[in-house]
């Protein structure tokens, strides 16, 4: 049994267009998640989804029971594939996926998700200070624009800026056809 799985984290409708927190290239990044998917099932090793559901008073966005909370279409879990719900930036708070992930003896995540500088950044060194060894597909992730001290970043900065920041210790971070390549 390979120690390798599959983690797509909040690729979910609100985060597509017309969606409630729409990002920028993320018909692009959820093409690159679900060739990974496919090469995944082709292989049969196992796939966790993760899906953010916003429970906190004021949420906009992946509000529970709303069409735009939804896991979207391009990688739309099949039957057996393990889905879970978070409230939380970290995939792994509140959740069992940590405990799910070692019954299934992995020991090696391929993660994709939304948003790199958030959900995916937590998640990703999360995952590292437990303990796996995280490859992260670098087209495979999507962002949105962020500002501080009024300063406008656009959304391909902060997207390159978390990638570059994780790179190394925290992950391997590479495009997704090279890291297929390497399965």
């Amino acid at each position: 049994m390979s120690d390798t799985a599959l983690l797509v984290i909040d690729i979910q409708n609100d985060y597509f267009s017309g969606g409630r927190m729409e990002l920028e290239g993320a018909e692009a990044a959820g093409t690159k998640a679900a060739a990974a998917l496919v090469a995944f099932r082709a292989r049969k090793l196992p796939v966790f989804h993760v899906r953010h559901l916003s429970v906190r008073p004021g949420a906009t966005f992946f509000i529970p029971g709303t069409p735009g909370a939804e896991i979207h279409a391009c990688v739309a879990p099949a039957a057996g594939e393990a889905v879970l719900e978070k409230n939380f930036p970290n995939s792994f708070r509140g959740t069992e996926l940590d405990e799910r992930l070692q019954r299934a003896g992995v020991r090696h995540l391929v993660v994709a998700g939304m948003m790199t500088h958030m959900c995916v950044d937590s998640s990703v060194r999360q995952a590292f200070d437990l303990g796996y060894r995280v490859s992260l597909l670098a087209d495979g992730c999507a962002t949105r624009a962020q500002s501080f001290g009024g300063q406008a970043l656009p959304a391909s900065q902060v997207h390159a800026a978390f990638l570059a920041a994780l790179n190394g210790l925290f992950a391997k971070v590479a495009p997704t056809d090279e890291i297929l390549k390497s399965l």
